[in-house]
């Protein structure tokens, strides 16, 4: 169900949207008085609300808030989901080329993932970590996907770390209800990620994605040494982009209702 994000919470029972926010809801949306319009808030609450009224000279749409759907992470896509369905997920997306990595933060957001964190890794974009990936590109590419997906996860990108800093990342989440893997293109060490979650409870799970020119050996190692269980999918050769979203979908399956 698609939804608008609002960057403000309702004010007496009205939620009043300007300036670009207000473009997209009379341009893109084509919103009438007395449309029906699913919101969700700051807090992550989900609200059915109604237009109120159009002001175009001022620019200006003001939201009457009818009911709530939802409260936060209680709800996804309209429905109401206990909490503990919603798996805390992290993407450690090794970074390729830009373009690239736009395409993988939207699809990733659309998907759920709580936290994209950049990787400047040793087959990384020249310069990833120069790229300003806290801007307001990303935060529109984000709030974009969020809208058109209805997502309920307020996905962040992080700034770009190094590889230490993401074993690092790791270490902190890491624990009881926690699982990582590394999508490999080898099969060398590699478990099923079947076999990984079988019988095991997942709160939290990571993946880490190599850029163009995959993960190496040196990088392999040292993430085994801390626990993120190499998988290797039997499918044919896969963009970085692609294999991104595969290894996410394929987590996300696994480890939905456990």
């Amino acid at each position: 169900m698609r939804q608008f994000v609002s960057a403000e919470e309702p004010e007496n029972g009205m939620i009043r949207v300007r300036g670009k926010d207000f473009r997209y809801l009379r341009s893109v949306l084509r919103l009438k008085a007395g449309d029906m319009l699913s919101v969700r808030t700051p807090s992550g609450a989900l609200l059915a609300t109604t237009v109120a009224g159009i002001d175009d000279d001022a620019r200006k749409i003001t939201l009457s808030v009818c009911s709530t759907i939802g409260d936060g992470a209680d709800c996804a896509n309209g429905e109401n989901i206990p909490a503990e369905r919603l798996k805390e997920i992290t993407l450690f997306m090794f970074v390729p080329k830009p373009s690239k990595f736009e395409q993988i933060v939207r699809q990733a957001c659309e998907c759920g993932v709580a936290r994209i964190v950049p990787v400047a890794s040793e087959f990384s974009q020249k310069g990833a970590e120069r790229m300003d990936f806290k801007g307001e590109r990303f935060a529109r590419i984000l709030k974009e996907a969020r809208q058109q997906s209805g997502s309920a996860v307020e996905t962040v990108v992080e700034k770009c770390v190094s590889f230490d800093g993401a074993i690092s990342m790791w270490r902190e989440m890491r624990g009881d209800g926690s699982v990582a893997f590394v999508m490999y293109e080898r099969s060398e060490f590699t478990v099923p990620m079947a076999d990984a979650v079988a019988g095991k409870y997942v709160g939290k799970a990571a993946l880490f994605v190599g850029a163009e020119g995959g993960i190496s050996p040196r990088e392999i190692d040292a993430l085994r040494n801390e626990g993120v269980i190499p998988v290797h999918f039997r499918t044919n050769i896969l963009r970085c982009e692609t294999a991104a979203i595969y290894g996410i979908a394929v987590m996300q399956n696994l480890i939905e209702g456990m």
